[in-house]
């Protein structure tokens, strides 16, 4: 199986899972977490959101440099709705470049650095395995945790949860 078809296959199955939590995201709690050191709740929304774009953003650059003018740093937005139109986007632009890429081209690296610090380096296909859907399902069970504690129903995304299980 060609590289991109993978990968296209394995965006669709997390872009069901992200738009799931998504929806269940509390509106008018942006600035709410769990810990001191915890990520607020309304970037970790946004970042869940916006994270499916990160494939494109691989495919299309040779590197991302997080203090450079096209960085592509997230930011809370105010609405449920803001959310599902930032994972729309990311999706649309990274279900194109997979769609137009090939796997000799999945196969180049791209870096990921800050400043003048590599954070990362390597091919795009690992780039996009682990620091895109690795990445995004690490941080979507982290939104989950932060739905149940306020309050809101959790999705179920790998399997049954406690709230949409039907005995």
């Amino acid at each position: 199986m060609e590289l991109r078809k993978l990968f296209l296959e394995q965006l669709e199955l997390e872009a069901e899972s992200s738009r799931k939590a998504i929806e269940r995201v509390p509106e008018g709690v942006n600035s709410w977490k769990p810990h001191a050191r915890s990520m607020e709740l309304g970037y970790l929304a946004a970042l869940v959101a916006t994270m499916p774009g990160w494939i494109a953003m691989m495919i299309d650059t040779d590197a991302v440099d997080l203090n450079g003018d096209k960085s592509p740093r997230t930011r809370a937005v105010g609405t449920r709705a803001e959310l599902l139109a930032l994972l729309d986007k990311g999706l649309a632009e990274s279900r194109r470049a997979l769609q137009s890429t090939t796997d000799e081209h999945l196969m180049k690296p791209w870096t990921l650095k800050m400043g003048d610090q590599v954070l990362t380096t390597g091919p795009r296909y690992t780039n996009i395995r682990d620091g895109a859907l690795s990445h995004l399902a690490h941080h979507r069970g982290q939104l989950t945790v932060y739905l149940r504690l306020n309050e809101a129903k959790v999705p179920a995304i790998y399997g049954p949860s406690a709230d949409e299980w039907h005995a």
